[in-house]
């Protein structure tokens, strides 16, 4: 019986023995984590437009009405500008009572405000579709806007771009440490698109410039140490 125990003893303690050699003997992969950036700017394929028709009337049916009549021309003189070259889209509609001044405010009116937004594809148009818009009965024309239709392909190459400027730092880093990269544990990834946003008054004949679009990325690696 003792020598059984004995036996016993020395299996455990072997098996203990060998574990620790195990949990010894593992060690983690190091890593390393970079950054890179990369900005395209690319000449915009779009351009849009905000364009608003306010109108008063006593009641607000008569407001309504009167919008629907300025509404109508201002459409008439847009779409005519613009031909096959974009779309307009309603963007927003409301009709608010206008108060009176005063301790006990009263209805006095009420206030139609149509709201379209104009998107061509023909960069030599939005001067003319601002004149256009403010001569035929616009009450607002803003937020002008230069884009495009798919930014996916520069945000693609913008990444392309990212990705290596964080795989050349990564590879920096690890020969300061007397290493090289290994592989790639992980990516991150961020892409942005800033349109150019045009601040023009109407005029006889409006000028626009267009400007850049830019395209920005930003990529976050982890490699392995070799």
């Amino acid at each position: 019986m003792v020598q059984t125990l004995s036996l016993i003893s020395l299996i455990l303690l072997a098996g203990t023995s060998s574990l620790r050699a195990q949990i010894q003997g593992t060690q983690a992969t190091p890593t390393i984590q970079a950054n890179g950036s990369a900005t395209i700017s690319v000449q915009p394929d779009q351009a849009q437009l905000t364009i608003s028709v306010s109108t008063d009337g006593a009641t607000a049916q008569q407001a309504a009405q009167q919008n629907a009549t300025q509404t109508n021309q201002v459409l008439s003189a847009v779409k005519q500008i613009l031909g096959t070259s974009g779309n307009v889209q309603t963007v927003g509609y409301a009709i608010n009572p206008r108060y009176s001044n005063g301790a006990n405010p009263n209805i006095i009116g009420y206030t139609a405000v149509n709201t379209i937004q104009v998107t061509t594809y023909d960069l030599s148009l939005p001067g003319p579709l601002i004149d256009a818009a403010s001569g035929s009965g616009a009450t607002n024309v803003n937020g002008l806007t230069f884009g495009l239709q798919n930014p996916d392909p520069v945000k693609q190459q913008a990444l392309t771009a990212a990705t290596k400027q964080a795989l050349a730092h990564a590879g920096a880093i690890a020969a300061g440490l007397a290493g090289k990269v290994g592989p790639v544990v992980s990516a991150q990834e961020s892409s942005t698109s800033t349109p150019v946003v045009a601040l023009a008054a109407a005029s006889a004949s409006t000028p626009i410039q267009t400007g850049y679009v830019t395209v920005s990325a930003s990529v976050v690696v982890t490699v392995q140490v070799q």
